[in-house]
């Protein structure tokens, strides 16, 4: 399992906000050249950034990009799921009737906690604490 190269972006794009002042802005380019992310694609990842209130936009000589709220207030999960949806480990987990073996499954509850564990990891840990 691997979380998706355009959700990795987004967390090192916020990690990168984090760490400014809280009225510092920064200039797309300037997140993509320090964090290594193409700009195209940043810009995409933006825009869903904002989509999710996590980050505010702005244009023109002032413009750029500045975190919506404090790191404390953003997780792991916040960002990863801004970008790729509700985490998912297996279809059957959400209560998804595909699973042929339905409740008799002996694997669902394995999968279950698995991905209870991993979303509470996510959501436990913030950007300022990353940032220390």
């Amino acid at each position: 399992m691997q979380i998706t190269r355009q959700a990795d972006y987004a967390v090192r794009a916020i990690l990168y906000l984090s760490r400014l002042s809280p009225a510092q802005r920064a200039a797309t380019s300037q997140v993509a050249k320090a964090q290594k992310i193409p700009p195209s694609f940043l810009a995409k990842i933006i825009s869903q950034l904002s989509i999710a209130g996590l980050i505010h936009t702005s244009r023109g000589a002032r413009g750029g990009v500045v975190l919506a709220c404090n790191p404390k207030d953003i997780t792991l999960l916040d960002v990863i799921e801004a970008i790729d949806g509700p985490i998912m480990l297996n279809e059957c987990v959400n209560g998804s009737s595909i699973c042929t073996f339905a409740d008799d499954c002996p694997l669902k509850p394995i999968w279950c906690d698995v991905q209870a564990d991993l979303i509470k990891r996510l959501r436990g840990t913030n950007f300022a604490q990353l940032i220390q």
